[in-house]
């Protein structure tokens, strides 16, 4: 994953929910701001995969900051689970 995705803050976390497609991602970020309390609106971002050209080959990251690491990872990734995607954490 990037580094441009860290956080520089070593308390905060960052969750990455890592969806197939756009619609996927805009879903899971509303979803999660009605489930979770969270500080910040979830990012919607696009990410090529190394070596690809194709706007095909791509994923859709929420990225979800989580300043004192408190949110359910267990709920972080079913959610992620119900649009096709998984968890990340960083």
């Amino acid at each position: 994953m990037s580094s441009r995705y860290l956080s520089s803050d070593t308390d905060s976390v960052r969750h990455l929910l890592v969806l197939p497609d756009r619609d996927a991602a805009e879903e899971a970020a509303e979803e999660a701001a009605q489930r979770f309390t969270l500080d910040d609106d979830p990012q919607i971002v696009r990410e090529a995969l190394a070596g690809e050209d194709d706007a095909e080959d791509a994923q859709w990251l929420v990225v979800l900051e989580d300043p004192e690491g408190e949110l359910d990872l267990a709920a972080l990734r079913e959610l992620a689970e119900e649009y096709d995607g998984w968890l990340e954490r960083e």
